[in-house]
């Protein structure tokens, strides 16, 4: 299992993006959460195995394709924190 820590840029908030990703995130076998940042950006926290974590953020990069400008990401190995994807206020 693994942790991909995301941050997503651009004009991402105030159009749905969290909510967005909130249903993608059903379509995938993910758990996580999807927040707002004071700076302006997204982050999405989400744990899974490799391949579906990949499918799940390749999914709200084309969904949210006009919004994003930048993607920034890192992985870890999951903490197995999360019993369900979120949003976070």
């Amino acid at each position: 299992m693994e942790r991909q820590q995301v941050h997503f840029s651009g004009h991402v908030q105030g159009v749905g993006f969290r909510y967005t990703t909130h249903q993608i995130a059903s379509q995938f076998s993910v758990t996580g959460y999807v927040k707002n940042l004071n700076d302006g950006r997204v982050l999405v926290v989400a744990e899974g195995n490799p391949q579906e974590l990949a499918n799940f953020i390749r999914t709200i990069e084309n969904r949210m394709h006009g919004y994003v400008q930048n993607v920034e990401q890192e992985s870890s190995t999951a903490t197995g924190e999360f019993d369900s994807f979120s949003i976070q206020r």
